[in-house]
């Protein structure tokens, strides 16, 4: 939202640990997606297992029923609960996502106000890593949540594909 955005080059990506790197978003180091300005949503909070977004909805992501479209809130979850897993990536691995499955529990309005949407590690193997999201309103009601798959591999293994 207001930090600067834009993509790093694979080499900076995977000169860095995956915590240091989503840390380096937070402190201006490096640019926050340009996707993630475009939905209203930003990077708050990072730890090794744990991140937050806020976001603000706002009615240009309305439906044609007049609530904020599904997609916008499998986007902040999706980035919430995939930055859980990168924030675990050693030197050198990068991941993808496999698999997420949410459950939308109220209708997100502009009226929601500030959301903030909380991923954490459930558990990182040496190749899978499973984390869960939740998506709340201003007042701390649950919105939606969910839970992903991400598949970890070596960062030079995915430079050859």
């Amino acid at each position: 939202m207001s930090r600067a955005t834009g993509v790093v080059s694979r080499d900076v990506l995977l000169a860095e640990d995956g915590v240091s790197f989503l840390r380096g978003i937070l402190d201006g180091r490096h640019p926050g997606p340009p996707f993630a300005d475009a939905m209203d949503f930003d990077l708050a909070e990072v730890e090794e297992g744990r991140v937050v977004f806020v976001g603000k909805p706002s009615p240009r992501f309305f439906n044609p029923l007049g609530t904020i479209h599904g997609g916008w809130t499998a986007t902040i979850l999706d980035s919430a609960m995939a930055c859980a897993a990168h924030s675990t990536l050693r030197i050198g691995e990068g991941y993808t996502t496999l698999e997420m499955k949410l459950n939308y529990v109220r209708p997100v309005m502009p009226e929601s106000g500030e959301v903030r949407c909380e991923g954490k590690l459930i558990h990182r193997g040496g190749t899978i890593a499973t984390t869960e999201g939740r998506l709340v309103d201003a007042r701390g009601k649950l919105l939606a949540h969910g839970t992903e798959t991400c598949m970890i591999f070596s960062g030079q293994a995915a430079a050859g594909r």
